[in-house]
């Protein structure tokens, strides 16, 4: 999961439709810059448009089986699309 907020900014971001080295490319809506995760950081890198050489950190996240995370934090909850 990546920050979308660039220069006061809330970007929405999307696959692009390309890959490079197995790994989506992004872009967003708002200047159709594209995003792709480089090696060695911990985000994604502008590689064209606007925000070309442009930074979007990377949230800390934890990849779990749902029975030990709501074990671990039992007032979580699943929100259902309606």
């Amino acid at each position: 999961m990546y920050s979308r907020e660039i220069d006061g900014e809330t970007l929405t971001l999307s696959a692009s439709g390309w890959t490079y080295k197995s790994t989506f490319v992004l872009f967003d809506y708002e200047t159709e810059s594209l995003w792709y995760h480089l090696e060695g950081t911990d985000g994604l890198t502008g590689i064209s448009g606007v925000y070309a050489d442009r930074f979007l950190p990377e949230f800390e996240s934890t990849t779990t089986r749902w029975n030990r995370w709501v074990s671990e934090h039992p007032d979580s909850g699943i929100l259902k699309y309606p």
